[in-house]
Parts: C-alpha cells; sequence; structure tokens
C-alpha cells in the first residue's frame, strides 16, 4: 500500500501545455520535496491550433485527432515533472475543448461556433461535481487554478476557475452527495498570477535588446493586458531555478503547441530568468510566512 504524503496540492488546468506554461516549476519542486501533485486536465484541446507542419492533419478542422495526440504529450511532460497522478476532468473525453476567439482588444473570447460537449457550455454542477470527487479522495491542502478572466480570457480557462472554485466549496459541505466522497475543506487556494514589476523589467530587457517583436504591443511603462497582475495582489512566489530545465523540457514535449525556437525557448525572457519564478494570489485560507520581498515562498506556508 502507497503511503499518503502529508503535503498534497491539485492544479486545476483547462488544456495539455497550460500546466507547464504557468505552473511546471512549481510542480516539479513539491514533487521534488515529497509532496503529493495532482493534476485535473479539463479539456483534451481538441481545438488548439497545430505548429507541426507534418502534424496538421490532426487539427479538429481537417482529419481530428489533436485531442488523442496531445493526451501522448501530456503523458510525456509529465514524466520529465515526475508527476504520476494526472487526470482529465470526468475521464478523458467528458469534456470538450471548446475553442476560443481573439476580440479586438487582444483578449480571447468564445467563437462564434462552439463544438458539441464544450467545456464553456457545460453544466456547472456536472462538471463541479467530477472534482468534488477528486478533492474528496485525494483530500489537498492546497488548490491552484485559474483567476476569474482565466487570464487572458480563453472560455475554457474561465470555465475551470469556476469548476474548481464550486467544487472546493461543494467538497468541503458536510451535507453534499455523500456518495462522492467524505467532505473535504481546502485550506488555501491559489490563481495564478504573472508579476507586473517582472513582466515590465523583462519588456524592458527585451527592448534594450532590440527585439521589437516579441510580446509586441507591450512597452515597459505602458499598459498591459489582463493576464499581467499587479504585485500587490500576488502573495506567494515558488523558487523554481532548480527545476526550470525540467519545466522547459516538459513544456517542449507539448511539440504540437509550443515552436521549438519561439520565445519559450529562445530571448531575453527564455528560459532560467524568466520562468523559473511562478507567481500566485492566495484568495482563500491564511498567508503564511513571507521572505524578503514580501511573498510567501511556499504554497503549504502556515499549515
Amino acid at each position: 500500500m502507497t503511503e499518503t504524503p502529508d503535503h498534497r496540492i491539485v492544479l486545476v488546468h483547462a488544456h495539455p501545455d497550460d500546466e507547464c506554461i504557468g505552473t511546471g516549476a512549481t510542480m516539479a519542486r513539491y514533487v521534488d520535496e515529497g509532496v503529493g501533485v495532482t493534476l485535473v486536465t479539463c479539456t483534451a484541446g481538441e481545438m488548439g491550433e497545430v505548429l507541426v507542419p507534418e502534424l496538421e492533419y490532426l487539427a479538429f478542422e481537417k482529419d481530428g485527432g489533436l485531442g488523442e495526440h496531445r493526451r501522448g504529450e501530456l503523458d510525456e511532460a509529465m514524466k520529465v515533472l515526475g508527476v504520476t497522478d494526472h487526470r482529465f476532468l470526468g475521464g478523458f473525453g467528458r469534456f470538450h475543448d471548446s475553442g476560443m476567439a481573439w476580440h479586438e482588444d487582444g483578449h480571447a473570447i468564445p467563437a462564434e461556433s462552439i463544438p458539441d460537449n464544450a467545456f464553456w457550455t457545460a453544466d456547472l454542477n456536472a462538471a463541479a461535481d467530477e472534482l468534488v470527487k477528486v478533492l474528496r479522495e485525494v483530500r489537498p491542502q492546497v488548490l491552484v487554478t485559474y483567476d476569474e478572466f482565466g487570464g487572458y480570457g480563453h472560455p475554457d480557462h474561465i470555465q475551470a476557475h469556476r469548476v474548481a472554485m464550486y467544487a472546493a466549496q461543494l467538497a468541503a459541505a458536510p451535507s453534499y452527495k455523500l456518495d462522492l466522497g467524505e467532505p473535504h475543506d481546502v485550506a488555501k487556494i491559489y490563481w495564478t498570477a504573472m508579476s507586473e514589476s517582472r513582466m515590465r523589467e523583462s519588456l524592458r530587457q527585451l527592448r534594450e535588446s532590440g527585439d521589437t517583436e516579441t510580446f509586441k504591443g507591450m512597452e515597459p511603462d505602458g499598459k498591459l493586458p489582463p493576464f499581467v497582475t499587479p504585485d500587490e495582489l500576488i502573495s506567494a512566489r515558488v523558487d523554481g531555478s532548480a527545476q526550470v530545465q525540467r519545466k522547459m523540457d516538459a513544456l517542449a514535449k507539448h511539440d504540437t503547441q509550443v515552436e521549438q525556437d519561439g520565445h519559450f525557448f529562445s530571448g531575453a525572457e527564455s528560459g532560467h530568468s524568466w520562468w523559473s519564478d511562478e507567481y500566485f494570489r492566495l484568495v482563500k485560507g491564511t498567508p503564511g510566512k513571507v521572505g524578503a520581498d514580501g511573498f510567501e515562498e511556499d504554497l503549504f506556508a502556515g499549515l
């Protein structure tokens, strides 16, 4: 019988690859520390863009099959991070990637045509119940998901936020659907964040280096998009410098979604400086001890 780790964290993400971009270093760090890490992915990312020319036939609008392929990418990425407990919400294929469109203001919005069984239009109770099962089984002290805008407006990110927040409430209710497991109250809930000061610093370095294409339209002292969070709203900074190479190696496994010579892996904002620190907003629970920069250094601080 496998011994249950003392500390446990559940992360709720919308599509394969989201977990690496925002929380890959955090996941790898906690694996290294013996924490129980559970990833719940809400869709298989069937509507994603295919960046590998020889695999373009997998696209939803062509032959299809991208979701199954991305399932394999996720498996490989989790092997790199060392995460052994990763699940699709309700099982693989239960909820379909909803797709998205771009608003003229630069953020994502629902597309005009939404696939059948799209996560965006799923019954909230039905989707939340699937996560209630996980929370009551795993019994994490910490839950991580997106903010109410899903970072940048993607409908599946917004729905993941709604499902995670609602499921956390339902999981704790002592009289709610006891067939889903024994009630469990998650002690701390965090939303992922991108530090404004870090973004401005990176933009300054990029522009000073002569790079005008990366994050085009954003300037060091200008208005920033909604996925950037003012530092005063951020509660925690996880230092993943010891794990960042694994994060980037894991992200590279999502090869249909990220360009291997793109901005994730090249340029002043890449790799070991930009992607090693991961930021979070505490939205439930009591803050723990903070470091010299004023942020918690551990999502389990105070527990």
